[in-house]
């Protein structure tokens, strides 16, 4: 199988990089919940996995034979625009480690599950259901995103915060580019909750 053929076949639904999504940004946000790690601590976890997936980006993005590898070793949760660019694991430690070293750890925490839990439901959901485009994306799918975002600061904020947020955080999304939604997110959401809490 040709390295093209990999990276045409890692398109589509991906539910297991969904999942994967997911339980990533839960682990950190339970950590951050149940745990009273230093934030000194968690930072620098996040920052040795980060080092890890930049210098993994680096040789593979200037070895087509390493980059074939990693599609082969990764495929249930790899996408086709990590061929030529940074993975979004890459991205997605970068959020974690900016969000969880800028903010209070509360709001760090309703960021990262934004991200976790917002972000690949409405991945999923727009790339079956969605029907009606949208700023890059599809309505269905950014409609699910402010649901399930609007769900998970209500948990932890009061209506008018998590409304507000949950608003804001959705659009950040859509006009994540030419960043990446995974860095965006969280860091957008948490600042969001985080001002919204002092003017509402």
């Amino acid at each position: 199988m040709t390295f093209e053929t990999l990276v045409e076949r890692s398109a589509g639904a991906q539910p297991w990089r969904r999942l994967f999504h997911a339980a990533n940004g839960l682990v950190v946000a339970g950590v951050l919940y149940y745990t009273d790690l230093p934030r000194g601590l968690v930072v620098g976890i996040l920052g040795a996995l980060l080092l890890g997936f930049v210098a993994l980006d680096v040789i593979r993005l200037r070895s087509r034979r390493a980059n074939e590898v990693f599609f082969r070793a990764f495929k249930p949760l790899v996408t086709p625009r990590e061929a030529k660019g940074p993975a979004s694991s890459t991205w997605y430690a970068l959020g974690l480690i900016t969000t969880v070293a800028i903010f209070p750890r509360a709001a760090a925490i309703s960021g990262i599950l934004v991200l976790a839990l917002a972000d690949p439901s409405a991945s999923w959901v727009g790339r079956r259901w969605g029907q009606h485009p949208f700023l890059g994306a599809t309505l269905e799918g950014s409609a699910v995103f402010l649901t399930v975002s609007l769900a998970v600061l209500l948990m932890r904020h009061p209506w008018p915060v998590a409304l507000a947020g949950a608003v804001v955080a959705t659009v950040a999304e859509r006009f994540a580019w030419p960043l990446d939604d995974n860095l965006v997110v969280p860091v957008v959401g948490a600042a969001a909750v985080t001002l919204l809490q002092w003017v509402l």
